[in-house]
């Protein structure tokens, strides 16, 4: 049966958080994604999509960013077609990153966030960042290519304690027990 399942196609990231209280800055949630190749799967990414940047062959895109998490329903989402990208890829990596101005900020500090992770309207991920409170910024979900070529999808939500940059540089490196 394996040899007909398509795997895992497109899929949509999206992420909603309230905004501060009055009189705090606003808090910012970045959905950043992370390519690697099939040469190197857990080395440096060919290339990082995030707010502002788009991937080079407009597989990886943002759909909505929002700076304070003010609006109706999920304040950021990505979508990764994965049926697109090129074979010389083998992992996605896809993480949420607290911006880090004008303080340092953990999720315990954002105001009722949420994940979702869904192909089509099959929810394949929800969390709500519980389990990473003490973290500024977290890996949510990593594709697999697998050897047939179609994709796999491995949940998980694992936090870290750096500044954006150094997050999106380690993000798909193994992780450690």
């Amino acid at each position: 049966m394996s040899a007909i399942n398509k795997g895992i196609r497109k899929v949509e990231i999206s992420v909603k958080w309230d905004p501060s209280p009055a009189g705090q800055p606003p808090t910012d949630l970045d959905i950043v994604a992370a390519t690697y190749l099939a040469s190197d799967p857990y080395g440096d990414p060919a290339y990082v999509v995030h707010f502002d940047s788009r991937s080079p062959d407009g597989t990886i895109y943002l759909n909505r960013d929002s700076k304070d998490g003010k609006g109706f329903g999920w304040d950021e989402v990505m979508t990764v077609e994965l049926n697109r990208l090129d074979s010389r890829y083998a992992r996605v990596m896809v993480g949420v990153v607290i911006q880090q101005r004008p303080a340092k900020r953990t999720f315990v500090s954002v105001v009722k966030p949420a994940l979702r992770i869904r192909e089509d309207y099959t929810v394949l991920a929800e969390d709500d960042f519980g389990g990473v409170l003490g973290a500024t910024a977290t890996t949510v979900a990593e594709f697999v290519r697998q050897d047939s070529g179609t994709w796999e999808f491995r949940p998980g939500i694992h936090g870290f304690e750096d500044d954006p940059a150094t997050f999106t540089a380690t993000m798909g490196r193994p992780h450690q027990p």
